[in-house]
């Protein structure tokens, strides 16, 4: 399963030209049953069965969280819910742009 995360995301990435608008080193691999970005080392965003997950400004990810655009980021159900990331359940039921400025952001929080 966390191949097909892998691919999601690398292709995602690919897709948004990512790498082309950040100075940082972008790299994907394989985390728990999904997939992670990395930028220079620090993970920024992943791609589970839950959703896609960003590492945002804590703020930015109180608020997406407050108006209902986006749930709180837990790894395992009884884990402690993660601080500054915002999780999208369903990230293929919008177009590929609308997650190229959460990726941008994500990658300047290393």
């Amino acid at each position: 399963m966390a191949k097909e995360y892998f691919n999601k995301l690398s292709d995602l990435i690919t897709k948004l030209k990512i790498e082309d608008e950040v100075t940082y080193s972008l790299e994907v691999k394989h985390f728990f049953s999904g997939a992670a970005l990395y930028a220079d080392g620090t993970i920024c965003a992943s791609w589970s069965p839950m959703g896609l997950a960003f590492k945002l400004p804590e703020q930015e990810a109180e608020d997406l969280i407050a108006e209902g655009k986006a749930k709180p980021l837990k790894y395992f159900a009884k884990g402690r819910t993660k601080k500054g990331y915002a999780l999208f359940e369903d990230p293929e039921s919008c177009e590929a742009v609308t997650w190229k400025k959460y990726f941008l952001k994500a990658a300047q929080q290393v």
